[in-house]
């Protein structure tokens, strides 16, 4: 495994971060491809066995079941300090807003009840889910900043943005002598790369780490075109992300398939191989034990510049979908959480 320090933070993370998005108890979200507590707990411990150290979840993921079995496997199997956890905040419900419910207060109670799902004292890097038009700014960062005061939290990020609104935010954040943002996780893979037009610029110009999500297109990227898998069938939201545009992307699968049979190894370990050149560390999903031992040997792999324009020449603007689709401000939560048909929030 490789370290790198997350953007201007002083957290030495994995060049692989461990997506917990596929942990959780099925019955309190909307994937049953989600794993029990067991099998979760197995590819934790043989990702930390591997050297991984970096560990990405939500409050959202499984109604923070995602969390709790995070948090009591590390426990388990690791020392506090020798992780670096990040979770994430969903936005204030209309309920909240109605209830005069600050953006500070908001972010207290989803900062405490993710600290208590964790068991855990800290986290060491507290996600922004997604833009919030209802709440302003000023809230939002001002939440954030407390919180990191109160040692609740000890750097920021953020998901789901546009380039001109991680700006304007950290703008304002230096304005005020409050905590900036030092990452952001975005959707990034070799068969959707909008972020390569503002967001990858704005973060080598400021040193914010990019840690994307998505990182295998939900598996299309590990899998050759017309493969399938019990994740691919079920997944509602990444079909809702990719088939449209499956017949354009699948010119890039079988390069990518090429690629890896030309070196011995697997998609997965071609496709982060490239995404490894671009950002600080991608977010990885595994369910299978495979899936983790793929993504850490992808970090040894370097393709070379030919190869690498090999696997982007083909690539075509995509229209922006999931949940940036609907970052506008027309777009309440209750049609960012329900306007791609029956999918929550924990599927971002």
């Amino acid at each position: 495994m490789q370290y790198t320090k997350l953007g201007n933070s002083e957290l030495t993370i994995s060049r692989i971060c461990m997506g917990c998005m596929g942990f959780g108890d099925a019955n309190n979200g909307q994937h049953s491809w989600t794993l029990d507590e067991e099998h979760s707990r197995e590819i934790i411990k043989r990702g930390l066995e591997l050297g991984v150290n970096f560990f990405d979840t939500a409050i959202g993921y499984q109604s923070g079941t995602s969390e709790q079995y995070l948090g009591r496997a590390l426990r388990d199997y690791a020392r506090r300090e020798q992780v670096v956890v990040a979770t994430k905040f969903l936005p204030r419900t209309q309920q909240e807003i109605e209830a005069g419910i600050s953006g500070q207060q908001h972010i207290q109670q989803m900062i405490n009840t993710s600290l208590r799902n964790l068991g855990m004292d800290y986290v060491d890097l507290y996600i922004y889910h997604m833009w919030d038009y209802q709440t302003p700014l000023y809230d939002i960062m001002d939440g954030l900043n407390q919180v990191v005061k109160q040692g609740k939290v000890r750097y920021i990020g953020i998901s789901n943005c546009f380039a001109w609104q991680l700006a304007k935010a950290n703008a304002l954040a230096e304005k005020e002598g409050f905590s900036k943002f030092v990452s952001v996780q975005g959707h990034y893979n070799l068969i959707f790369r909008e972020e390569e037009r503002e967001m990858a610029k704005l973060c080598a110009e400021d040193h914010i780490a990019m840690t994307p999500y998505s990182a295998l297109a939900g598996g299309r990227l590990s899998k050759h075109p017309g493969e399938t898998s019990q994740r691919l069938e079920q997944d509602n939201y990444a079909k809702f992300k990719y088939d449209n545009t499956a017949a354009q992307d699948n010119v890039i699968i079988r390069r990518v398939a090429e690629l890896a049979d030309k070196h011995g190894v697997s998609m997965t370990e071609i496709a982060l191989a490239w995404l490894l050149a671009k950002v600080t560390a991608p977010v990885v999903g595994a369910t299978k034990l495979q899936h983790i031992d793929g993504a850490v040997k992808a970090v040894d792999l370097v393709l070379t510049p030919d190869e690498m324009t090999y696997l982007e020449e083909k690539y075509v603007p995509h229209k922006l979908v999931g949940v940036m689709a609907q970052n506008t401000p027309s777009a309440t939560k209750e049609q960012h959480v329900w306007s791609t048909g029956n999918q929550n929030i924990e599927a971002i």
